[in-house]
């Protein structure tokens, strides 16, 4: 059931089959907003949808299906978006994976760069009309403190010389900060506010990826040292939501507080670069 977005706040999250995207999702509903989540497989997305419309006791959820890895298929979560709802008022940048051994995308590109960053990148521009016009309006990228231990090769983002599946995430979880500060910059009078987060340390499939076999009967002590996704969306939650953060923007937060994420990450040259770059490699047109 699709709540009348002129009443009801809408909210679009990436990632929301699992973890932390679920979990905000979940909490999101039971405030009253017309939560959008966006899934890869429809059988798992829409079995997710039933659960949280139960859960959450708010008819206000619906779906929209995309791999995110593709920027085709990206580019046609945009625009069936666009095509259904009239406003967007917060979009959570969230959906991520992290791989051992590397893989590419069907542009070509490596995954991890690919998932975790570009596809901020291409949404949040391609739907940035929206969220302007639906002002005041919020964009909350799911960043990491593995971001502090990232190494930057700017002539090989995409690690095609040496593959390291820790540091291929680092990266692209460094990529999420320099774009949500430089974004911030470009977003200053519009009414849209952006800022960034470190969920810390979540037990969610997520660690099932990289591991295979070894993560799933490891899960049982990781649960017990690891937060609940529950708890790791609550940052989450707090920046699309709260009015106490209304108007902060190019912010990093950690457990709903101001943090200082690496300095490395407050490069606003390295910033500006990482833009163009990811510009030319989405083929985004607003270049600048």
């Amino acid at each position: 059931m699709t709540a009348d977005p002129t009443t009801h706040p809408v909210f679009l999250i990436t990632g929301g089959t699992n973890g932390i995207g679920k979990a905000a999702a979940r909490a999101i509903a039971a405030q009253g907003g017309q939560v959008v989540i966006v899934g890869r497989d429809r059988q798992k997305t829409e079995a997710t949808v039933a659960e949280l419309r139960q859960a959450a006791g708010a008819p206000h959820i619906d779906y929209l299906l995309a791999d995110l890895s593709s920027l085709a298929e990206v580019r046609q979560l945009a625009e069936a978006f666009a095509a259904r709802y009239p406003r967007l008022d917060v979009l959570v940048n969230n959906a991520g994976a992290l791989f051992t051994r590397r893989r590419q995308t069907v542009d070509g590109l490596e995954m991890t760069f690919a998932l975790n960053h570009l596809s901020y990148f291409l949404l949040t521009n391609l739907l940035l009309d929206r969220l302007k016009a639906s002002a005041p309006a919020r964009i909350v990228n799911v960043s990491s403190g593995a971001e502090a231990g990232a190494r930057v090769d700017w002539e090989d983002l995409q690690m095609t010389r040496t593959y390291n599946g820790f540091g291929a995430y680092a990266l692209s979880k460094r990529c999420n900060l320099y774009f949500t500060y430089e974004l911030a910059r470009r977003l200053q009078g519009t009414g849209v506010v952006v800022n960034a987060l470190h969920p810390g340390a979540v037990a969610t499939g997520f660690w099932a990826n990289p591991f295979g076999r070894m993560s799933r009967l490891l899960m049982p002590l990781t649960r017990l040292i690891m937060r609940s996704p529950e708890k790791g969306a609550e940052t989450v939650v707090y920046l699309a939501t709260s009015p106490a953060v209304a108007g902060v923007t190019g912010t990093y937060f950690v457990d709903k507080r101001v943090r200082n994420s690496s300095r490395a990450s407050r490069d606003v040259a390295a910033a500006q670069r990482l833009w163009q770059i990811s510009a030319h490699l989405t083929g985004w047109a607003a270049v600048g």
